[in-house]
């Protein structure tokens, strides 16, 4: 099996992520990450976040995963974090599930298996070993780092947290959308993604703020 692009469940979780973020100033960011978790049918969605963060995209992943039927998973890192989440996301009408603990921590990241969708914190000293702990699905992932002009560590490459072989990069796009997003899809093994096979899809994204318009090749 292999992800499979749906451009019209991409759609309604764009619009739906939209809506609910209509007073958030990080709405851009959100409507993107949404349309795509939900285009790619991710059934485990997984985010780390920390007391003080912007919420925004945490309740677009959870729009996508009402449209897929997934599982929207949060890791934080304490208890204040925990109950800030839980209430910014309750006010949202979501209720994803949140896990305590520090998201670098080898035995915590092997009780999430099949991740399809993974979103990071550039911002976090930890991101890149989340990245490469991250138990990804078989049928293929998308790693999002959100927050990368301000990334922690300035020599972060796709390929020092890919192994080249059962984690291959497909292919990776950096965009100026929000305070920059860097992407990767990853093949895992046993999975060939569309663009191997000569497929490819398109995402065109509006950025509110810099009035700027992005297509982005799937």
């Amino acid at each position: 099996m292999k992800l499979v692009w749906s451009p019209e469940t991409a759609s309604k979780a764009y619009i739906d992520t939209v809506k609910s973020c209509e007073l958030s100033h990080e709405s851009g960011v959100a409507e993107l990450v949404s349309a795509m978790a939900a285009g790619w049918d991710a059934r485990l969605i997984v985010e780390t976040w920390s007391h003080g963060g912007a919420t925004a995209t945490s309740v677009g992943l959870s729009v996508a995963s009402r449209h897929t039927g997934g599982r929207h998973v949060c890791l934080v890192p304490d208890e204040r974090s925990r109950s800030e989440y839980v209430h910014a996301l309750g006010e949202a009408g979501f209720s994803p599930q949140v896990i305590t603990g520090e998201a670098d921590d080898e035995e915590l990241m092997d009780g999430l298996v099949d991740i399809d969708f993974l979103v990071v914190d550039s911002r976090r000293k930890d991101f890149a070993r989340v990245l490469r702990l991250a138990n990804l699905s078989s049928r293929g992932a998308v790693l999002v780092c959100k927050n990368a002009y301000s990334r922690n560590d300035s020599t972060f490459r796709w390929k020092n947290v890919l192994d080249g072989r059962s984690r291959r990069l497909v292919r990776s796009v950096y965009l100026p959308v929000g305070k920059g997003l860097d992407i990767a899809h990853v093949a895992t093994s046993g999975a060939v993604s569309s663009s191997a096979k000569g497929g490819s899809r398109w995402i065109k994204h509006f950025d509110r703020q810099s009035g700027e318009e992005h297509v982005i090749r799937k």
